[in-house]
């Protein structure tokens, strides 16, 4: 997550901006204020300098590296240390659980590059069942997307779907000076909590996912019309919603009385 001596050149393809500024990293590690009680999994972390942060709570790290380049880097500065163990590999492809022990929950972290965000966050969001809490680096934008609500421009499928399994709270913002190579874009920090117990739980959870990509793909449409092969006018009335409210109008409360109302088997 940070490169503090410009062995490694960051790579394009990769989405690297390693953070460099000492006070960001000591403030995102005391934002997610690991004990030695606690099970990080770090995705992403570069050269490793918010990782001997972390490390400094006694904590046990896994740390999930995809650039084969910064394998050799990362073991040789951890090389003495016990609780650390290095993955090298997809995280959008990797198995959360293989990393838990004995059902310990695992609080995972990490700086994650635009292009693989938001698949990212919906593959950890379909294991949050293993997951204490998640802090990430993002770009602002999708920091605000996350935690929109109801009205906001930015409210969308990902704030939804987020919310439906986390609370979503944005910490504080990261200036573009704080990395190296700059990016074009500021940055935030942002914490997601599963819930302990779904607030709203949905009876087919693909149901819901296909109420919201249809309303939000055509969200200048009204649900009379966006919807209209899933749920009539009628229908909507009965749930107490507006047929000729647009999406981003609606609460997670309100989606999920749509999908249960709509449920049908070839969405399951």
């Amino acid at each position: 997550m940070a490169n503090p001596d410009n062995k490694h050149r960051a790579r394009k393809r990769f989405g690297q901006n390693f953070l460099h500024d000492a006070g960001v990293i000591h403030h995102i590690a005391r934002s997610i204020n690991a004990s030695s009680d606690d099970h990080i999994v770090e995705i992403g972390p570069g050269q490793g300098a918010l990782t001997a942060d972390i490390l400094a709570s006694g904590c046990q790290l896994d740390a999930i590296e995809l650039d084969r380049d910064l394998i050799p880097i990362l073991q040789q500065r951890f090389a003495g240390e016990s609780r650390f163990s290095l993955q090298q590999g997809d995280a959008l492809e990797f198995d959360f659980s293989s990393l838990q022990h004995k059902g310990k929950p695992l609080r995972v972290v990490g700086n994650l590059p635009y292009n693989i965000s938001t698949p990212l966050i919906f593959h950890l969001l379909d294991q949050h069942a293993l997951i204490d809490d998640m802090h990430f680096m993002l770009q602002l934008e999708v920091v605000n997307r996350l935690a929109a609500v109801p009205g906001n421009k930015n409210y969308g499928r990902l704030s939804v779907m987020a919310q439906y399994y986390c609370d979503v709270h944005a910490l504080f913002e990261v200036p573009p000076e704080a990395f190296d190579p700059r990016p074009k874009v500021q940055s935030a920090i942002v914490r997601l909590t599963p819930h302990q117990q779904l607030p709203h739980p949905a009876n087919h959870i693909k149901t819901l996912e296909h109420v919201l990509r249809t309303a939000f793909n055509q969200r200048r449409k009204t649900l009379r019309n966006s919807l209209k092969s899933d749920i009539n006018e009628e229908q909507l009335t009965a749930l107490d919603i507006n047929p000729a409210a647009r999406p981003e109008t609606l609460s997670l409360q309100q989606f999920v009385a749509i999908s249960n109302a709509i449920r049908t088997p070839e969405l399951c």
